[in-house]
C-alpha cells in the first residue's frame, strides 16, 4: 500500500502530460503545402466565385490627369519695323503657356499679365511703374482712364468676400472705350458656367455692331467707318488685339476662374458661373497732361505717389471719384472727356519701359497696367 501511495502522484502527473500533448496535436485547419489531402473533395462547377479585392479605403485609385496642353505659339507680325523677327514662331513660357504674345523688339514671347494691362483681382501698375490695387465693388462701373479725346471704363464683376473681409473679390468683365466724340468700342467676356478653351466667349462691338471674326489666329477685321481701327485674333478663341492707329492698342484675353484658384483663394465660385473675365494689356500713343482716372492719373506730370510701395497690398481708395453711372457713361467725378476739343501739342511723353516690368515695349507706346 505504501508503494502504491508513492506511485499514485507519478501516475497522475503522467496523465496530465499526456492530455497536454493531445491538446496541442489537433490537425491544422489549413495543412501546409505538401501535407494536405491527396484527393481534395470535388467542388460543383459554377460554385466558385472570383474573389474581388476592394481598393483600400485609405488608398484610393489616383485619377488620371489630362495631358498638359502644348504651349501656344505666337509670332511677330510687324515685318516693316522688325524684319529680323517677323514670322518667327515662339512658344509661350511655362508660366503662361496659353496667354502670351510676341515682343517684336526683343523677339521673345511675353506673358500678357507681365506687362501693363489688367489681370485678375485688379492690381494696377501706374505710369510711374508702381503697383497698387483698386478693388471697386462687384456689378459696378469705374473710370480707368479719362482724357480729352479718350475715355475707358471697366465693368467689375465679383463675389462677396469671405467671412471677415470688408471688400468684394472683383474682376474686370468688360471695358468700354469712347473715342473721337461719338465712337464706342466694347470688349467683354460672356458669362459662362463651364469653361471650354475651344468655345469663344469673347464679345467685341463697335458702335453697337458686333465684330465677327473667323475662329483662326491672325483673322483680322477692319472698320469701314473708322479705317484706322482693327481687331485681330491672337488666338483661335478668346484672344484679340484691338488697334486704333496712332492712339492705342488693347490686348484682351477672356479667361475663367478655375476650381483650383477658387479653392486656394476662397473665391466661392459656383457651378453656374466660372466668372469669365478679361486679362488686359493697354498701350497708349498720346495722352494729355490733364489725363485722369484710376490709372490715368498716374501719368500726370503733377502726380505724387502716396502709396507705401513696400506694402504687400497697397490699395487705392476713393471709389466715389471714379464711379460712373454706366459702362458707356463719361460722368465720373474725375472725367476729362470733352469730345470736339482739339488736342494741342501737350501730349505726355510715352514710357517705353515701366520700372520693374520687362518687355513693356512689345506693344509700343505707354502702358496702363494691372496684373495678378
Amino acid at each position: 500500500m505504501a508503494r502504491l501511495g508513492a506511485l499514485l502522484p507519478l501516475a497522475l502527473a503522467a496523465v496530465v502530460v499526456l492530455l497536454a500533448v493531445a491538446a496541442t496535436a489537433q490537425p491544422f485547419s489549413n495543412p501546409p503545402t505538401g501535407h494536405g489531402p491527396k484527393d481534395p473533395v470535388p467542388v460543383p462547377v459554377g460554385s466558385i466565385k472570383p474573389i474581388i479585392n476592394p481598393e483600400p479605403v485609405d488608398n484610393p485609385k489616383p485619377v488620371d490627369n489630362p495631358k498638359p496642353k502644348k504651349p501656344m505659339k505666337v509670332k511677330c507680325h510687324n515685318r516693316k519695323r522688325y524684319p529680323y523677327c517677323y514670322g518667327k514662331p515662339m512658344d509661350c513660357p511655362d508660366q503662361c503657356s496659353q496667354s502670351c504674345y510676341a515682343d517684336c523688339y526683343s523677339c521673345k514671347p511675353v506673358c500678357v499679365c507681365s506687362v501693363p494691362g489688367a489681370c485678375g483681382d485688379p492690381k494696377f501698375i501706374g505710369g510711374d511703374g508702381n503697383a497698387f490695387y483698386f478693388h471697386g465693388h462687384k456689378d459696378a462701373d469705374f473710370c480707368v482712364l479719362s482724357d480729352l479725346d479718350l475715355h475707358i471704363n471697366a465693368h467689375f464683376i465679383g463675389k462677396h468676400g469671405a467671412d471677415g473681409m470688408s471688400r468684394d473679390f472683383t474682376w474686370i468683365q468688360a471695358i468700354a472705350v469712347l473715342f473721337d466724340g461719338h465712337h464706342r468700342l466694347y470688349v467683354g467676356a460672356r458669362k459662362t458656367a463651364t469653361w471650354d478653351d475651344d468655345v469663344d466667349r469673347m464679345e467685341v462691338t463697335v458702335d453697337g455692331e458686333s465684330v465677327h471674326l473667323p475662329q483662326e489666329v491672325d483673322a483680322t477685321w477692319t472698320s469701314s467707318v473708322v479705317p484706322a481701327l482693327s481687331v485681330t485674333r491672337t488666338e483661335a478663341t478668346n484672344g484679340v488685339l484691338v488697334v486704333l492707329d496712332g492712339r492705342f492698342k488693347i490686348r484682351a484675353n477672356a479667361v475663367p476662374i478655375t476650381t483650383e484658384e477658387s479653392r486656394v483663394h476662397k473665391y466661392g465660385v459656383t457651378a453656374d458661373d466660372c466668372l469669365a473675365h478679361l486679362d488686359l494689356a493697354f498701350k497708349f500713343d498720346t495722352l494729355t497732361s490733364d489725363v485722369h482716372g484710376v490709372v490715368g492719373q498716374t501719368y500726370r506730370s503733377d502726380y505724387v505717389n502716396q502709396f507705401d510701395v513696400k506694402a504687400s497690398m497697397p490699395t487705392m481708395g476713393g471709389e466715389s471719384n471714379f464711379s460712373t453711372s454706366g459702362l458707356f457713361a463719361a460722368d465720373c467725378a474725375m472725367a476729362r472727356y470733352a469730345p470736339g476739343h482739339h488736342v494741342h501739342g501737350d501730349g505726355v511723353a510715352m514710357v517705353s519701359e515701366l520700372a520693374g516690368i520687362s518687355c513693356a515695349s512689345g506693344m509700343g507706346g505707354q502702358g496702363v497696367v494691372c496684373k495678378k
